[in-house]
């Protein structure tokens, strides 16, 4: 019996289909939209962020809208005075971004400043300096207990008062930028810290949120803080700094040389300038500066 040419051909041509069919189905031949998949799947990333105790509350909601942008990231923060958060970091402590409340903490840090030993006294080379940048603006605020017990109004009349001996006032201790910017205010003022202290007119809190707390419990008259943790522990603010008191209140913001994971540490640090994040740091008082 002779076979069909036609059909010969054409049963050829099926099993060398099923052939191929098989062969791509075996163990090891992934497909290109498979492998893509894969590739896409990012590792999960544990980000070490210091800031400064001030933004407590603020990185924190922040944190949770990150979540929806890089899932694979968790952040996890350090909160601190600025001037403790530089000795850990100098100390060998994990950190990929550092946001100080003072630009003071970062120059400490930063390899363009070597030589300047006002602004960089130990010579240290430790940010990645074009990652450098001014992220936010505070205020300085001067904030009563509830009720105002001395019916305090304004940075002039504390200052009266100080001069009277009829005030008790919570300040941040002098390595901490609160601290340094009550200073600046004494020194505007005229006012010996010193010969305060020892009349016991002071108290001191080794952050803003412990000098916040000692307001917030009216164990104080009143308390220099910032305007956002004011905010945050709803306190009353009866009068704010000026420039010419206390300078302006730059929060500086970099990722550090050493991180473990500098690309996320630059992604979340630009997430931070946007949109998002800066509708949550205006809606507590910061001003973002990008």
């Amino acid at each position: 019996m002779k076979c069909n040419p036609l059909f010969t051909k054409i049963l050829a041509l099926a099993m060398a289909a099923g052939l191929l069919a098989g062969c791509s189905s075996q163990p090891g031949n992934v497909s290109s939209s498979a492998q893509s998949g894969q590739d896409s799947q990012e590792q999960p990333v544990e980000l070490m962020v210091f800031a400064a105790a001030s933004m407590t509350e603020t990185l924190e909601d922040i944190a949770q809208l990150y979540q929806d942008v890089a899932p694979h990231v968790t952040l996890v923060f350090n909160f601190a005075s600025s001037g403790d958060l530089l000795t850990q970091i100098t100390e060998g402590a994990d950190c990929d971004l550092f946001i100080s409340a003072a630009p003071k903490q970062m120059n400490a840090m930063d390899g363009s400043l070597i030589g300047d030993t006002e602004k960089n006294p130990d010579g240290l080379d430790l940010i990645v300096t074009d990652s450098r940048i001014d992220l936010l603006e505070n205020k300085v605020a001067l904030a009563v207990p509830e009720g105002n017990p001395k019916a305090i109004q304004s940075f002039d009349q504390l200052a009266a008062l100080l001069k009277s001996g009829d005030v008790f006032l919570a300040m941040g201790n002098s390595d901490v930028p609160v601290g340094q910017y009550t200073q600046k205010i004494f020194a505007y003022y005229g006012l010996d810290e010193a010969a305060m202290a020892d009349a016991g007119l002071l108290t001191y809190g080794s952050d803003v949120k412990e000098v916040t707390t000692q307001v917030s419990e009216a164990a104080v008259d009143c308390g220099i803080i910032y305007a956002t943790n004011a905010f945050s522990a709803k306190l009353e603010v009866v009068d704010g700094a000026t420039a010419e008191m206390c300078g302006q209140v730059i929060y500086p913001a970099a990722v550090l040389k050493d991180s473990a994971h500098p690309e996320e540490a630059q992604a979340f640090l630009d997430y931070l300038t946007g949109e998002d994040a800066g509708a949550v740091f205006e809606g507590v008082g910061f001003t973002p500066l990008i």
